[in-house]
């Protein structure tokens, strides 16, 4: 790649990353969109509440949404892995893992997040096949379905409650003393949640597809789906590196204007929100794009 200098640099080509690329394309802006080609949803066979795109594979959303931005000839891709990223006098530089160096004036971060799985055997396995962690994008494809949710305390209950809505045969898997109050336990139980408590050891599946959640005790409960609410960590340091906030969730601060706490700097997507879906992804993306161009737009219109 011979060019070097853009307007806008993007870091992160999923979903969000590309929706905001088309939005700067559009708008007759260099951007160049970095990407590692690893979207955290890889594994998930089908994604769904996405008008237009309702129960299509991940990768085939992804390579139509690339091939519709590509035909925006002042955007451009780089296949790779930024590691660095430093403010400059007139902007930003980003270097990747290759040596190379591009700069530009703003950026977007639309990297995603990294779920930290718990050390369950089978779990990584099943996680967005059968192991789920929003009702929304795929409840009701195991509606009525025997369902587990594996959590505790006030996540747990609330998680329960909402999961009750797409299945009444349902089980509170704790991993561990519950630490639910008398009264969650007294609701979910009036509203037929079996809560259990012995430690998981492993879950029992086809290629993906959970049939058992073995305990640690030998004792088995079959079910077809387990929702579950995983920690995770900004799937970038480098915004962090550039001063960027973290929210107290753990996600990137940025305002309804998908402004970082760094001028200059701008983030979407999952890395910004809990509402993890593709729809959103790209809504938020294609605000973004439009509001980078309005800034460029304000700064050079002096």
């Amino acid at each position: 790649m011979e060019k070097k200098h853009f307007e806008v640099i993007i870091v992160g080509g999923s979903y969000s990353g590309l929706s905001a690329a088309m939005s700067l394309g559009r708008s007759l802006r260099q951007v160049l969109v970095i990407d590692s080609g690893l979207p955290c949803n890889r594994q998930t066979p089908h994604s769904h509440n996405f008008i237009t795109q309702d129960g299509e594979k991940p990768a085939v959303i992804s390579a139509k949404a690339k091939l519709q931005v590509d035909i925006y000839k002042t955007v451009q891709f780089y296949k790779g892995i930024a590691i660095k990223a430093v403010k400059t006098e007139n902007g930003f530089e980003i270097i990747t893992r290759s040596g190379e160096i591009f700069s530009a004036k703003k950026v977007l971060f639309a990297t995603g997040v990294k779920d930290l799985l718990p050390e369950i055997k089978g779990f990584a396995d099943c996680w967005g096949i059968s192991v789920l962690h929003c009702p929304y994008c795929h409840g009701y494809e195991v509606k009525n379905e025997k369902t587990a949710i594996i959590a505790n305390g006030e996540m747990g209950f609330e998680f329960a409650k909402l999961i009750s809505n797409w299945t009444k045969d349902l089980r509170l898997c704790t991993n561990g003393k519950s630490e639910l109050t008398s009264e969650q336990t007294q609701k979910l139980e009036k509203h037929g949640v079996v809560i259990l408590e012995e430690e998981i050891d492993s879950l029992e599946h086809t290629e993906g597809y959970v049939s058992n959640i073995v305990f640690k005790n030998g004792e088995k409960v079959d079910v077809k789906a387990i929702y579950a609410r995983v920690p995770f960590e900004q799937h970038c340091k480098l915004p962090q590196d550039l001063g960027c906030e973290i929210n107290e969730q753990g996600y990137l601060k940025v305002d309804f204007m998908q402004k970082t706490t760094i001028p200059g700097i701008f983030g979407s997507g999952d890395a910004t929100t809990q509402m993890r879906s593709v729809a959103l992804a790209v809504s938020s993306g294609s605000f973004a794009g439009a509001v980078i161009n309005k800034e460029l737009i304000d700064e050079d219109f002096i």
